[in-house]
């Protein structure tokens, strides 16, 4: 009886491997999936190649648990068996709250961030304190910082802003001064937030940026008064859309086809980034996580370039944008989401053309190279 279970489970092993060897090698576009972690961020990127690269992982407890499970589901739909490489763009809830419960799931080799936390906070003391650096015994750790490498085989992956500072040397072909400049106006910001590490990812001529979340005035380092990235054809994260992010000399210079926003319900979408972003030269679609009641009608996107509703909607979504309500524990909970998630999938070709696909309506759309 024992070698009977012992062969099974030695075919069942087989199988899982041959699936996931015929899923890589069938691949031959870069896969991305803007995962559902409820205004959160988690980013999962699959080149040809096979090897995986995760911008963060989600909320903290009560949400651990739902965001781990949520990038379990598009790590196997993409084939995927383990995260070669995870970066954690900065230290708040929204992006590492889900590390511990991830790593109980799915092995992961390398651990990327920018360093030590510089906005004290009990959540992030006590996971940096005594969850991280268990974590970290059993693999590589990197600290990185602008103009390093992370080495995905496949992909160009830079490294244009980490720990506060930012790229000082154009990549190549860039360089130009930003025009946007002279119109900067600045925001406020936390500590933690300019911290964030903000990557730049080449696949053959499609070229995509994710900036955690940089604020408005690191926008501005990074970006003035020369350009040092170019253009892009997808622009990822946007801060979940927040004002105090999003400024017009990283936008409207980046030039992005097309933009994905990682909000919530309740979080981001407002309508000074909704307006700098529809007026961004050469967009041609914004797509959301979420519906945003900070947008109301008046500033979201068709339904159709939406991934995740509300569990119960309201008879009538609001037609003006709500004001964010003040932070803190007196302030309302969100509108509740907590059914099926779905994501955003990017699926990128060398050439340069993308296709953008809405898992909860199976809408897609197609961006051809060239037509910029």
């Amino acid at each position: 009886m024992r070698e009977k279970i012992a062969f099974l489970l030695l075919v069942f092993a087989v199988s899982a491997s041959s699936l996931v060897a015929q899923t890589r090698a069938a691949r031959t576009t870069l896969d991305i999936y803007v995962v559902d972690v409820e205004g959160g961020n988690a980013v999962l990127f699959v080149p040809p190649s096979g090897e995986s690269v995760l911008i963060d992982t989600g909320n903290v407890a009560p949400g651990a648990v739902r965001d781990a499970e949520r990038i379990m589901a598009a790590l196997k739909d993409a084939g995927v068996t383990q995260i070669d490489h995870l970066i954690i763009t900065h230290w708040h809830g929204d992006h590492f709250g889900g590390l511990a419960e991830l790593s109980a799931r799915v092995p992961i080799k390398q651990f990327i961030d920018h360093g030590p936390n510089v906005q004290p906070g009990p959540a992030a003391d006590e996971f940096l304190q005594k969850t991280y650096p268990a974590l970290i015994a059993k693999a590589t750790h990197t600290v990185v910082k602008p103009g390093d490498k992370i080495p995905v085989a496949g992909l160009d992956w830079r490294i244009v802003a980490s720990a506060g500072q930012v790229l000082k040397t154009p990549l190549p072909g860039a360089g130009k001064p930003n025009p946007y400049c002279s119109e900067f106006k600045p925001g406020e910001n936390n500590a933690e937030d300019p911290q964030s590490v903000a990557s730049f990812i080449t696949f053959g001529k499609f070229r995509t940026i994710h900036l955690g979340d940089l604020t408005k005035n690191k926008e501005f380092e990074l970006m003035c008064p020369n350009n040092p990235i170019g253009t892009v054809d997808l622009f990822l994260g946007l801060h979940h859309g927040q004002a105090s992010s999003n400024s017009i000399v990283v936008v409207h210079a980046l030039r992005p086809r097309v933009a994905i926003m990682n909000n919530g319900t309740r979080k981001g979408g407002e309508p000074e980034t909704m307006q700098t972003v529809h007026s961004s030269p050469g967009l041609e679609d914004l797509w959301q996580m979420h519906f945003s009641l900070l947008s109301g009608q008046e500033y979201t996107v068709p339904g159709m370039f939406i991934a995740n509703t509300l569990d119960e909607e309201p008879a009538n979504l609001p037609i003006a944008p709500m004001p964010a309500p003040a932070p803190g524990p007196g302030a309302p909970p969100p509108p509740q989401h907590n059914g099926t998630a779905y994501w955003i999938k990017v699926s990128a070709q060398t050439n340069g053309t993308f296709t953008v696909t809405n898992a909860r309506n199976s809408f897609a759309k197609t961006y051809t190279a060239g037509t910029k």
